[in-house]
């Protein structure tokens, strides 16, 4: 059976997450881990501390059960609470028809754990901001930048509103990334059935590379039995994919996280760091 390894922190983002999850799961036939990290900043315990120097030592020692004791009770409150993040993603998976459900608590940092999380993984899902989104709504979630650069699985960043996939786009570049990228997409059936749409933004109508590339794109895809709607728009790709996102109600993007015609920034392309900014849709990215 495949497998989805879902990162939950509980957030309004992250509980937007189960319903794609559990549709993901259907299609698939996977079953969904999900993974809740309880951060270990600030949770150095207080006998690591050296107060003796700065008050007497009796006074000390008293301060510093005080804070051992304060310790151990924010690491029960915290054990709590992941008890409950996992125990409603559970309820919400389920509710929506995900058959088989895996909790997973660690504490530390997400992104250490992921490689090994994400080794019998078929993909990985996230929502696009974390606890701090009403704070930080013009910035992407941490980890979120994190695990898309470093993944080595298709990853689906989720927006904070659920709605049901019925177009998809494949924002297309002919890079490797980009050929990988219609490979998935030929080896899933679940996406396969939905109103496909193949973009592929040009700088020059006269651009006979990009004209041969789209159409060995179309050829694979007609291969395994998909007739997409194509489109060939002139201009910046950030610009072509969101307009056209908007004028065709898609509900699905599917992009490389980097390619090969833009400077790349940082790993992560940039036209693919402002369309997680700015997509009101689940992007499904790879590398």
């Amino acid at each position: 059976m495949k497998r989805i390894l879902l990162c939950t922190d509980g957030s309004a983002f992250a509980q937007s997450s189960y319903p794609y999850a559990a549709w993901f799961a259907q299609g698939m036939g996977a079953s969904v881990d999900v993974l809740y990290v309880t951060d270990s900043r600030g949770q150095a315990t207080a006998e690591a501390s050296n107060l003796s120097g700065s008050i007497g030592l009796g006074a000390s020692e008293s301060l510093l059960k005080k804070l051992v004791d304060v310790e151990h009770e924010r690491a029960k409150l915290n054990h709590q609470r992941a008890k409950l993040i996992l125990a409603d993603a559970e309820q919400a998976l389920t509710s929506h028809g995900a058959e088989t459900v895996t909790l997973i608590h660690k504490t530390g940092f997400l992104v250490d754990y992921l490689e090994t999380l994400e080794a019998d993984a078929d993909l990985i899902m996230l929502g696009k901001r974390g606890e701090a989104a009403d704070f930080a709504s013009g910035h992407l979630g941490a980890n979120v930048d994190r695990i898309v650069r470093s993944s080595t699985k298709p990853c689906l960043v989720t927006p904070r509103e659920f709605a049901p996939i019925e177009r998809l786009l494949v924002a297309y570049d002919g890079s490797p990334t980009g050929q990988r990228l219609l490979t998935f997409l030929a080896h899933t059936p679940s996406l396969k059935p939905l109103d496909i749409h193949l973009l592929m933004a040009v700088r020059s109508e006269s651009d006979p590379s990009a004209a041969q590339a789209l159409a060995e794109a179309v050829a694979l895809l007609q291969q395994a039995g998909i007739e997409p709607k194509v489109s060939q728009p002139v201009g910046d790709p950030e610009q072509a994919i969101a307009q056209y996102i908007e004028s065709h109600s898609i509900s699905l993007l599917l992009m490389g996280a980097y390619g090969h015609r833009r400077v790349r920034h940082l790993v992560i392309g940039s036209t693919t760091i402002q369309l997680l900014r700015s997509s009101q849709i689940p992007l499904l990215l790879l590398r």
